[in-house]
């Protein structure tokens, strides 16, 4: 697996298995909320790190598990 994911599995599979993280409706808007506000320290440093591309495709895999967790 890249160190960087590529795409929607490839992320779903890191924040979940690697960090361990599960995708629940709560943590998923807290972090579309932090990744769009431009001030938010981590924002601020997850654009100096990876750029405005990845934040951009972070935010899509996001919203796109926020789609999955909607009934």
């Amino acid at each position: 697996m890249p160190v960087v994911p590529t795409n929607y599995e490839e992320w779903e599979h890191c924040i979940t298995v690697e960090c361990g993280i599960p995708l629940t409706a709560e943590f998923v808007a807290e972090r579309i909320a932090a990744l769009n506000d431009m001030n938010d320290y981590k924002t601020q440093r997850f654009i100096a790190r990876w750029g405005e591309d990845h934040l951009k495709r972070t935010l899509g895999w996001f919203e796109q598990a926020q789609d999955r967790l909607s009934p």
